[in-house]
């Protein structure tokens, strides 16, 4: 063997040995941002491969937790901002002849699947920040889900700490907000004027 290959050989080992059992960890943040099981499981896909192919860079002795996460998030938004250029296609032109109705005038049956999906029901918490901006919805899951700290959020994200901060206190107020909003939190007090 070549010390190429030798180098090759250990560097294969090292990945196998230190990032494979951690993907499975990455599962819940993919799901969280794509909120789809298929697309979720893609991602991580995409993402390992990512890795994989960037593990020369990684330096040993950091946060590799951190380095997949962010390695993650980069590639969600990459696709995110990929399919936002695709053009949109026409429902129903992924349907084969077999799929369609044979009345067209009748309305579509949803399938067992859509119809379990409807009868579920989301905590009004998850919804809550399902309903935020991206970057603040990934911002307060990283936070208050996964529990990392500002440091490490920071690094996955990309941003500066205090970015961070301004992002998970503003994220958190809007879920207060649409929480007070459905009658499930009271309303915020309104600060009391300064007197002279």
């Amino acid at each position: 063997m070549s010390p190429i290959e030798d180098d090759d050989d250990d560097s294969r080992a090292r990945f196998e040995r230190d990032v494979v059992p951690q993907l499975s960890q990455l599962y819940p943040a993919a799901l969280r941002m794509t909120r789809n099981p298929t697309d979720a499981e893609d991602l991580v896909q995409e993402t390992s491969v990512k890795a994989y192919a960037a593990f020369h860079q990684f330096r040993p002795g950091t946060n590799l937790r951190a380095w997949l996460n962010r390695i993650l998030t980069t590639t969600f938004i990459n696709v995110y901002r990929k399919r936002r250029r695709e053009p949109q296609q026409a429902l129903g032109s992924d349907l084969q002849e077999w799929q369609m109705s044979a009345d067209r005038l009748a309305p579509p049956v949803p399938s067992a699947e859509a119809e379990a999906l409807d009868h579920m029901t989301d905590s009004d918490l998850l919804r809550a920040l399902r309903g935020l901006p991206n970057e603040f919805r990934t911002t307060v899951y990283l936070a208050d889900i996964e529990g990392y700290p500002y440091r490490e959020i920071a690094e996955i994200m990309g941003t500066p700490v205090g970015t961070v901060m301004s992002r998970l206190h503003r994220g958190r107020r809007k879920i207060r907000e649409q929480l007070a909003d459905t009658g499930l939190l009271p309303p915020a007090p309104t600060p009391a004027p300064a007197e002279s």
